[in-house]
């Protein structure tokens, strides 16, 4: 029996980007829907709700890293990088300030690349890899 050990950068990386495409893709989901005139309540709601999901794979995808990384500035970046797409996100849903969709994308490609260089530089899956390089 083969047991499937997922990492949790790999989660990170597909995260982040599967969030750029959905975030890419918004638009031309909403000026679909109003060319054809048949804007349906339900499909939005779960286009918009694929946010909320986004931002729960993402902070299990950072914590697991935060806790496996040997890098506390790689650290810092994944967890900030997180919190300021979490909150960009939360502000487009709630609409409290007008930001440019720019932020967000960049958020999610930090956060991506964060991920792509721990998994390659920073991974500490044993106790005696613990030191900070960089």
């Amino acid at each position: 029996m083969n047991i499937i050990k997922i990492n949790s950068d790999h989660v990170g990386i597909t995260s982040s980007t599967l969030c750029a495409v959905h975030c890419i893709l918004s638009p031309f989901f909403y000026v679909y829907q109003a060319t054809f005139s048949t804007f349906n309540f339900e499909a939005a709601f779960l286009w918009n709700s694929i946010n909320y999901i986004f931002i729960i794979v993402s902070f299990a995808a950072v914590y697991k890293s935060l806790v496996n990384s040997s890098n506390s500035l790689v650290k810092s970046i994944l967890f900030f990088s997180w919190a300021s797409l979490s909150i960009l996100i939360l502000n487009e849903q709630l609409e409290f300030v007008h930001v440019n969709e720019f932020y967000t994308y960049f958020s999610a490609s930090i956060l991506c690349f964060t991920h792509f260089y721990n998994l390659k530089n920073c991974r500490c899956d044993n106790e005696e890899c613990c030191t900070d390089k960089m």
